[in-house]
């Protein structure tokens, strides 16, 4: 005979232990049949089979206590216990206005667009004149001469040259305000998918606590079946690992509900914002899509649009430096007094205009390297769109295909998975009210059903999630920064265009 870590006494050989354990029991029973027979001589109600009589089954109900502590179907359920007020619960319209005002990519953008126009407005701007002091033949002594003056310098800007370095940068302002659009959209689909994920943790938790009671609990009714002799050390130990493997998965979900809790923070812009429960719904509510989603993500994402407008952009700059070859003027003008005396030695030559005209003649510079360089660069800007485009396609494609297994996993389980281990369930209960099966078998039956909530909780917040990543045109980075214009075209603005799951490293 050994002991278990309950203290309760295991034995080895059931014979032994239906002999040693059958007579403490008989003692007990008989006792207090002999206090039930006293108190209420003709009660039958009161009236049990000797223990040595009795079967298995019949000591596990009886120990159990299923007449004096009856026991009721247990189903898993969505919602934590939320006695508190509707206004205490953090709820996802709140969410958002929270990162709208605290999120710092928003005024990121918005200082993108100001820097844009700014840009703009400068770039129209005429060059600003020169003026000076101009000196020539300066002499002193008896006979004072040279001439003494001032001038005013401006270059006229010809072909339009202004106009167009306006267009270049209106390209850039809408740049920025396009992405100003993607980066509301970026954080708007990342807080979604972080309170979902919340919400998801919230619901997980409480699944895995229920999963441990439950095999807490059928490892205590095991130690009662050792007690009398209907279990072996082996089923012992076995449930006691069971209990302490799903105690370990319980708080690991409870560190991963607080992990996501502090992403979710971060995406509000508000880092040290306490743990609240969340209040939604995973069970309806999903973005409802179909295959069409993978086109208008192609065709109307702000990626996409970010590509068009570039390679405007791009036309506008070639149109610039098509008007670069048309030489400027510059224009001089100035007024200069001439000491130089005339005849009469009291009189000077006086004020003299002076006038200057200046074009330089392209003769070898025409401008033909810019020319040829915004050519390309706007050859390679509309190839940059249909690559975009493809590149959506692949991604889009991708995510739906988690999406749609997503999808038809949550519909399975809760169209017949889940109402199957429900029935299961309960017939095996109905069993054992019956005392037609032992109640570890109640239990297993049980803890598959809550396994199974596990796995349909995992399934609602892929489907959300992936739901969401496709509503929001793949954009789920509520943290990334704001591309400036200037940088659109670079290998960084792939952030852009998130990477599938299957090609991301670990």
């Amino acid at each position: 005979m050994t002991t278990s870590p309950n203290c309760r006494p295991v034995c080895r050989s059931s014979s032994t232990a239906r002999s040693s354990l059958h007579r403490p029991a008989l003692f007990h029973y008989l006792v207090t049949s002999l206090l039930a027979l006293f108190s209420s001589p003709f009660s039958p109600a009161q009236q049990q089979p000797p223990a040595s009589s009795m079967s298995g089954m019949q000591m596990e109900h009886q120990h159990t206590g299923t007449m004096t502590q009856p026991r009721q179907l247990e189903f898993p359920r969505f919602g934590r216990d939320q006695g508190k007020a509707d206004a205490t619960l953090f709820t996802l319209p709140g969410a958002l206005e929270l990162a709208h005002k605290k999120n710092p990519t928003y005024k990121q953008a918005e200082a993108g667009i100001q820097a844009a126009r700014s840009r703009a407005h400068q770039a129209g701007l005429y060059p600003n004149p020169s003026a000076g002091y101009t000196g020539d033949e300066i002499r002193g002594g008896e006979s004072a001469g040279g001439k003494q003056g001032f001038f005013i310098e401006q270059m006229i800007v010809t072909g339009g040259k202004l106009s167009r370095s306006r267009d270049v940068f209106a390209k850039e302002t809408k740049l920025a305000e396009i992405e100003a659009e993607e980066q509301q959209s970026r954080v708007e689909t990342a807080v979604k998918m972080a309170f979902y994920r919340v919400l998801a943790a919230q619901e997980m938790a409480d699944s895995r606590a229920d999963l441990a009671r439950i095999a807490t609990e059928a490892f205590e009714t095991q130690g009662r079946l050792a007690n009398t002799g209907q279990a072996d050390e082996t089923e012992m130990l076995a449930a006691q690992l069971e209990a302490e493997r799903c105690k370990l998965a319980a708080h690991q979900m409870d560190n991963t509900l607080r992990e996501e809790w502090r992403t979710f923070a971060a995406l509000l812009g508000v880092p040290d914002l306490r743990l609240q429960t969340v209040s939604g719904d995973l069970e309806s509510g999903w973005p409802e899509l179909d295959e069409s989603q993978v086109e208008k993500i192609a065709v109307q994402s702000p990626a996409t649009r970010i590509a068009s407008s570039g390679a405007e952009r791009a036309s506008a700059e070639l149109a610039r430096a098509q008007r670069e070859k048309i030489p400027d003027v510059m224009v001089r003008a100035g007024l200069d007094y001439n000491h130089e005396p005339l005849e009469n030695p009291r009189l000077a030559t006086g004020w003299e205009w002076a006038a200057q005209l200046s074009v330089p003649v392209p003769l070898f510079n025409r401008n033909q390297g810019n020319i040829a360089a915004a050519r390309a660069d706007m050859d390679r800007a509309e190839a940059e769109k249909q690559r975009v485009n493809l590149t959506l396609r692949e991604r889009a494609s991708s995510a739906f295909d988690e999406y749609a297994n997503a999808r038809l996993t949550v519909e399975e389980y809760r169209n017949n998975i889940l109402p199957l281990a429900k029935k299961s369930y309960g017939l095996m209960f109905d069993r054992y009210s019956e005392m037609l099966a032992a109640y570890p078998r109640v239990l297993d039956s049980k803890r598959k059903l809550f396994e199974l909530q596990n796995e349909y909780i995992a399934a609602l917040e892929s489907l959300w999630t992936t739901g969401l990543a496709l509503q929001g045109f793949l954009l789920t980075d509520g943290l990334e920064a704001p591309t400036q214009p200037g940088e659109m075209d670079r290998t960084v603005r792939e952030t852009n265009l998130p990477t599938p799951e299957r090609t991301k490293l670990p």
